[in-house]
């Protein structure tokens, strides 16, 4: 046997194991509950406070909040999904080998942009609470995402942690 085919089959649970192990946690039903409220939460103010809001606001705001709300939006949608995904896994309904293909995946693997609209300072205080949280949910979401289907790619949690697992996997070939 190759070294790679040693190795492969020792990694590959470890990171389904750890994929499931989320998706059965509380802090996977915590995040899901918070993640579709605040799409509700979103919606809600979108379709409501919001619209009447936007009817008010300058010309140049008024495409700020357009794209502010189409971003957020995107963004919500994109949780919901893999948070909805996750708890299809975790069902049964999808296969982990599945949910970690890019089709399930989130889009964007970089922070949420700085960059705002032209405008976006007179948006209504409500949607700019929206975009900061709906930030935060989304970057957690993206940070769990990378840390269950890439192993934590970006920075180990834990560095200790992260040198013991490299040995125990170079002495395991």
């Amino acid at each position: 046997m190759t070294d790679t085919n040693q190795t492969s089959p020792l990694k590959a649970p470890f990171d389904a194991k750890r994929a499931i192990d989320f998706a059965r946690s509380e802090l996977f039903e915590r995040t899901f509950k918070e993640g579709m409220a605040m799409v509700e939460e979103t919606a809600a103010y979108l379709d409501g406070p919001g619209r009447a809001a936007s009817k008010r606001l300058s010309r140049a705001a008024a495409l700020a909040y357009a794209g502010e709300s189409m971003r957020l939006t995107t963004r919500l949608m994109q949780v919901a999904s893999w948070l909805l995904v996750q708890r299809a896994v975790r069902d049964g309904e999808i296969q982990l080998a599945e949910a970690s293909t890019e089709k399930y995946r989130l889009i964007s693997r970089e922070e949420q942009p700085t960059t705002s609209f032209a405008g976006s300072d007179e948006l209504p205080e409500a949607l700019k609470s929206l975009i900061v949280r709906g930030g935060a949910v989304y970057e957690r979401v993206r940070r769990l995402d990378e840390t269950m289907y890439d192993g934590g790619a970006c920075e180990p949690a834990n560095a200790v942690s992260h040198q013991m697992a490299l040995l125990t996997e170079a002495f395991m070939r």
